[in-house]
């Protein structure tokens, strides 16, 4: 039952949902969390109590021949990471770690990658965190449990309500287990480095890269900072043999852009975990930093346009399809620039770091029509009749 602590750790899904059920009858709001290392994410919290998944831990199936893994939500990733790679597998949509940009300590944990669709450079190729997420149990907001999807991907039944809960950020459930498809770990890695591109002659690049038969895992572009031109990073993994080949083919597809090197090993990991993790910013002192999707083509365009109103610092990632941008932190005027760019061009804008005050004020995430905000409002009275489970987190009122 809830005690007189505001903080409650659940040690099983029945625990949960006694937790969950009385808040919602006696009005407590609840902040959702894992292992609390993205809680400066999103729109601050406006919780009377939080219930944390990190005593929820432990891998409950795991099968390598049928390439499938369970676990508990408060799991961390490192542990399920470490299961995998004991028998030659991954995860194949290469989470993101928060941490460095968010400036927090702790373990991440398998809930929060699925709850908030965390992925990394590799979802050009192998989809985001919910493509490889096909099954879950949680408990909604009127303390109920619920298990959706499946084992395998034949077992389709409820998969639109694993998808649904992908993304949600804690505002529909609180997530008791996650379970994921993996792959089997690459043999070998090797990314082709190309210099002195400027930003539009790098999406031309990456976009002839990504729209060969040459399975390209990584590509991304970071613009140099002194003026000698920036690296233009396409990755390709597999088997040696087919990484030989496939690398010759890419450099002959684009050698006229000229200045290619192959980079391997350690330093290579090193380079795709900060284009993962965003690490490219983190030097930039106290600012703000967004996370913008768009179109590809648009993404020169788009950062050309932040440029000629605030001092920013950028990179590419998804062949451009996703840019990473620091900005100095204002209340109103960055926002106004990032979001007056993202109407013209297309796209969603994502306030990832910022203080409190500022994205209690701010649409932390882009703005949704009156259309989506209804449905919007809808799924979340259906799961959270209440409106107890993170409230205006996503979303100010909902």
């Amino acid at each position: 039952m809830i005690v007189d602590s505001p903080c409650h750790t659940p040690r099983d899904e029945q625990d949960a949902s006694i937790i969950i059920r009385e808040a919602a009858d006696r009005g407590t709001l609840l902040n959702v969390s894992g292992n609390g290392t993205k809680a400066t994410m999103g729109r601050p919290n406006q919780t009377d109590a939080s219930i944390s998944s990190s005593a929820m831990t432990g891998i409950t199936l795991y099968e390598p021949a049928e390439l499938v893994i369970s676990a508990r939500s408060g799991t961390p990733v490192l542990e399920v990471m470490r299961v995998l790679a004991a028998k030659g597998q991954e995860l194949p949509f290469e989470p993101m770690d928060y941490r460095a940009v968010l400036g927090t300590k702790g373990e991440p944990t398998i809930g929060a990658v699925a709850a908030m669709n965390i992925s990394g450079p590799r979802r050009i190729m192998a989809g985001a965190a919910r493509d490889s997420l096909i099954g879950v149990r949680f408990v909604n907001g009127r303390g109920e449990v619920v298990k959706s999807g499946g084992r395998v991907m034949k077992n389709v039944t409820g998969l639109d309500l694993v998808k649904l809960m992908a993304g949600s950020w804690g505002t529909l459930g609180f997530l008791t287990e996650v379970t994921f498809k993996v792959l089997p770990k690459q043999e070998r890695m090797a990314t082709l480095v190309i210099r002195g591109l400027d930003d539009k002659q790098a999406i031309e690049a990456l976009s002839m890269a990504l729209g060969s038969p040459f399975d390209v895992t990584g590509a991304a572009h970071v613009p140099d900072r002194d003026r000698k031109g920036g690296n233009t990073l396409i990755r390709l993994e597999g088997f040696r043999v087919s990484v030989d080949y496939r690398v010759n083919e890419l450099k002959r597809l684009l050698k006229r852009f000229r200045f290619m090197d192959i980079l391997e090993g350690v330093g290579a990991e090193a380079l795709w975990q900060s284009v993962r993790d965003a690490t490219l910013l983190t030097d930039q002192g106290n600012r703000a930093i967004w996370r913008v999707s768009t179109t590809p083509t648009k993404g020169p365009d788009f950062v050309a346009q932040v440029a000629q109103s605030l001092d920013a610092q950028w990179f590419y990632d998804w062949g451009g399809g996703l840019v990473w941008i620091s900005t100095p932190i204002d209340d109103d005027a960055g926002a106004s620039v990032l979001r007056e760019a993202t109407r013209t061009f297309g796209g969603h804008a994502t306030l990832v770091r910022a203080p409190a005050e500022t994205r209690s004020i701010l649409d932390v995430f882009e703005p949704q029509s009156e259309a989506l905000m209804t449905i919007t409002r809808g799924i979340k009275a259906s799961f959270d009749p209440a409106g107890i489970l993170n409230p205006g987190r996503m979303y100010a009122g909902i």
